[in-house]
């Protein structure tokens, strides 16, 4: 306490400046990393969740062709093997652009699982078994069901986070604001407070008469 005395009003005022000062830096330097993990948690969700499912929705929609192909009866066995090989090309196409995607280790089993069953498909559409080539489709589209769950959970799990953070940029917002009153308010009191004039009388001159 004896030490606070040694110092002036002032002093002590810009001294509680400074350190406002400083925590609304930290503040804003917190809400510029937070802003930055909001926008990389938006393009996760755009990039390798939203793109994703629709690389889902194209998958199902070939093995339901596959599936459609191996029991027409309007079609022969060559024209089958012909609708299901092309089927599979386009699945391989789709392949490309999903595993460049950031993949979780479920979604990367998964995936793994779900291509295996096309390999069976293809090899049982050559062989001609096309009972075989509806069960293998059957599982693979009990796969996508799976990875489109993963992506419904990885993408609220993002969601949830991003507002998390949006939430604490508010609170930071607050205390900034709240910060910036007290030091409008110890700027003002600076500018107010006036030092203690110390007038001296000088000696008049003596009179000469």
């Amino acid at each position: 306490m004896k030490d606070l005395k040694k110092y002036s009003n002032k002093t002590k005022a810009a001294f509680v400046l400074l350190i406002v000062m400083f925590i609304i830096l930290l503040s804003n330097f917190n809400t510029l990393q937070n802003s930055k993990k909001t926008n990389e948690d938006i393009n996760t969700i755009y990039n390798d969740r939203l793109v994703v499912a629709r690389y889902i929705f194209q998958y199902t929609n070939e093995l339901y062709s596959i599936k459609a192909n191996a029991v027409e009866a309007k079609l022969n066995d060559t024209q089958k093997k012909e609708q299901i090989t092309a089927a599979l090309k386009n699945i391989q196409n789709i392949n490309k652009l999903y595993l460049k995607t950031v993949l979780t280790p479920k979604e990367k089993t998964s995936l793994v699982a779900f291509l295996a069953s096309c390999s069976a498909i293809n090899k049982e559409a050559k062989n001609k078994n096309w009972k075989q080539v509806n069960y293998s489709s059957n599982q693979a589209l009990q796969i996508l069901e799976l990875l489109s769950q993963i992506q419904s959970k990885e993408g609220k799990s993002k969601l949830t986070h991003s507002n998390t953070l949006h939430n604490d940029n508010n609170l930071l917002g607050q205390l900034q604001i709240a910060l910036l009153v007290v030091l409008g308010g110890i700027t003002l009191y600076l500018l107010m407070s006036k030092k203690n004039k110390i007038t001296i009388k000088l000696p008049e001159p003596q009179s000469m008469n």
